[in-house]
């Protein structure tokens, strides 16, 4: 086959050189709302870096969890970028899983990543990956019906209210529930806002000595609470329940309270997304024996695994996705309540964010206010607010998360639950080495 002499050999040349210096990155991620917009804007990094293709794998948050650390763990090598948070980050770092990230250029302004967040997905003073979004957790709720039930909401309010609040908003006849909490099974899913829960009714984990405490009375008083709570008023199916599905019942007006994500808030108030985005009431998350723990502190990050072929491609990707720039484009182009929340100082400066997001200065505070070293009434060996930062939380969380939604959906009581979920953390730290 003959070259046409319409291309000069110098323009192929090129186009070859091109070619075979293209580069794909493989994102795997979650299938939140701030991903699924990252997603949608890949053009926009693919044309900033030609030599640069992205594919992505999105999943649930549990699927994604398990084939991440598969592949991590086994040097796989099927993804450039990772989508890991505050728990991974640091454990995978330590085990030399995850790339470096001191060197990124002077532009991407480190400095301006807000610190607890820097931290939680540091090891030995090194970033190893880099905050997409950032985010505590806080009470949402329908201003519209505390209203018509007179209801005032105080400052800080407490679980014993809450309980209350739901009973008086319950309206089951019309498809109206007073609240709406995770039930979804998993460490980072029910677990999430069932171990906040535990830590303000006064339980902890583990004791110093790393014993499981989950038959304490601690444990017992806050998941029969919380039991009895949302079999009396939350929503049906409530253990197939996790933030996507409840995030999309509260926004359809289903749901009169919803303790979560404060990540939720700019799709809740954005009235493109949102039924109930000019009724929304928020507040702090309840607290119950201790504000101690009430609320957490996560940071959805991206990371790349030692593993990755192409680390160069990933490290240009991942400084795109969490820079200045990127939320700047979030913004112009979704609206300002759509920018990735949590992660930047600058866009807690931003007028333009301010006056788009009333609830940004609440969300700033809560997530400082958040303390993983000092997270429970009684000392503990461990940091994380919502999550044990050892490598077996992993495994044992996610037990007892089956544990409570058996719980929550009668398969077994309350104590049975416990007991089970104890003799498996027992079985879990022995084996592990904790103790004898």
């Amino acid at each position: 086959m003959k070259l046409s002499h319409a291309l000069p050999l110098a323009t192929l040349a090129v186009a070859v050189s091109a070619a075979s210096h293209a580069q794909e990155i493989t994102v795997a991620t979650v299938n939140n709302n701030d991903m699924v917009i990252m997603q949608s804007l890949t053009d926009e990094f693919e044309q900033a870096h030609p030599g640069i293709s992205v594919n992505w794998v999105v999943l649930e948050e549990n699927v994604l969890r398990q084939r991440l650390t598969t592949d991590i763990a086994t040097g796989g090598g099927q993804f450039d970028v990772m989508t890991i948070g505050t728990y991974e980050a640091p454990i995978w770092a330590e085990r030399g899983w995850l790339v470096p990230l001191d060197d990124l250029p002077e532009a991407y302004q480190v400095d301006d990543l807000l610190r607890p967040v820097r931290d939680g997905l540091s090891y030995d003073g090194t970033l190893h990956a880099l905050p997409f979004y950032g985010e505590s957790s806080m009470l949402y709720y329908r201003t519209d019906l505390f209203e018509q039930h007179g209801i005032s909401m105080p400052e800080q309010p407490s679980w014993d209210e809450v309980y209350e609040w739901a009973g008086q908003i319950h309206d089951p006849d019309n498809r109206l529930y007073g609240i709406c909490l995770r039930g979804k099974p998993g460490w980072g899913e029910n677990m999430a806002f069932v171990s906040t829960l535990v830590n303000t009714f006064g339980g902890r984990w583990f004791d110093e000595d790393w014993n499981p405490e989950l038959n304490s009375p601690e444990w017992q008083e806050a998941i029969s609470f919380y039991v009895d709570l949302m079999n009396n008023y939350g929503p049906p199916g409530a253990s197939s329940n996790g933030f996507n599905e409840n995030q999309a019942l509260f926004s359809s007006g289903r749901c009169g309270m919803w303790i979560d994500a404060t990540s939720a808030a700019g799709r809740i108030y954005d009235p493109r997304e949102s039924d109930v985005a000019d009724v929304l009431g928020f507040s702090q998350a309840p607290v119950a024996e201790t504000p101690k723990g009430s609320h957490w502190l996560w940071s959805w990050a991206l990371g790349i695994p030692a593993s990755s072929e192409e680390q160069d491609a990933a490290k240009q990707f991942i400084t795109w996705a969490t820079s200045q720039e990127y939320i700047e484009l979030v913004g112009e182009t979704e609206g300002w309540t759509s920018v990735p929340p949590g992660t930047r100082a600058s866009t807690y400066e931003d007028e333009r964010y301010i006056e788009a997001a009333p609830f940004a200065g609440f969300v700033l505070e809560a997530m400082q206010n958040a303390d993983p070293t000092d997270s429970t009434l009684k000392p503990s060996p461990y940091t994380g607010v919502q999550f044990v930062g050892i490598p077996e939380f992993q495994a044992i969380g996610t037990q007892v998360g089956q544990s409570i939604a058996a719980a929550l959906t009668g398969q077994m009581p309350v104590e049975q639950a416990l007991e089970s979920a104890q003799r498996s953390a027992e079985r879990a730290m022995r084996q592990a080495g904790y103790y004898d």
